[in-house]
């Protein structure tokens, strides 16, 4: 099989032909804005071509198919993990935490962007730069690059496997217009049976205790990340 080539190895405008009527900075704002809206499996070339107001075939003097639009799409979107305005200092802890911060809220308003944040590989300019802002996070620690990458690794799978379960939720309020409260009533006859069966009592215990103390998403999600950088810091070599 053919090594599928980098898309940013491919001139942003072609040699030969007519002078292009669009950027593929403008294709890929549209895929996003198609994506966004609609989610990525309404992403097709004869989609986005129609969004931007061209022919489906004028897509491929830009790139190569489908893979590279999400390459692209991926790589705008990097952007707002660690952006420009984001202060790195000597605070490794208050680093990440804000990265972490900022990259759940890049894919709460990108729903489609979190399972595919671990797993794409080809890197773009968007990407590279946030690695290298990443990285810098934790230079200076004494660590060797590849505990740096595997702490970095960490905090991602952590904000993308929560915020998978708060779409999770959304789309299934939007399927079947029932809240979380609502759908939870509406099991508690069953629940009260397991309840009073008296063989799960830690179960009975989060039944009738969960959400007292930590009361939303961002409470969970803070707490869940302090726990993650508290076991980071345990990992880390002593000052002296």
């Amino acid at each position: 099989m053919t090594a599928r080539r980098n898309v940013w190895m491919r001139p942003e405008r072609p040699a030969r032909g007519p002078r292009p009527s669009f950027s593929r900075a403008q294709l890929t704002e549209a895929a996003i804005r198609i994506a966004d809206a609609e989610g990525l499996e309404a992403i097709t070339m004869r989609r986005v071509a129609a969004e931007i107001g061209a022919g489906t075939m004028s897509l491929y003097r830009y790139i190569d198919g489908k893979d590279d639009l999400i390459d692209l799409m991926v790589d705008a979107v990097a952007d707002e993990f660690v952006p420009d305005d984001l202060a790195i200092t000597g605070d490794w802890r208050a680093n990440l935490r804000a990265m972490a911060e900022q990259m759940r809220a890049a894919m709460l308003r990108h729903p489609w962007l979190a399972p595919l944040t671990p797993g794409r590989q080809n890197s773009g300019p968007n990407r590279i730069r946030a690695t290298e802002r990443t990285l810098r996070m934790l230079d200076g620690l004494g660590l060797g690059m590849d505990r740096m990458l595997a702490i970095i690794g960490t905090v991602v799978a952590y904000v993308s496997g929560f915020v998978q379960s708060e779409i999770a939720e959304a789309e299934a309020l939007r399927r079947t217009g029932v809240d979380f409260a609502e759908w939870t009533a509406m099991q508690a006859p069953y629940l009260m049976s397991v309840i009073q069966s008296g063989e799960y009592p830690l179960f009975t215990r989060m039944l009738t205790e969960a959400g007292k103390e930590l009361t939303g998403s961002d409470e969970r999600f803070a707490f869940g990340l302090d726990c993650l950088l508290d076991g980071i810091a345990r990992t880390l070599p002593d000052d002296d």
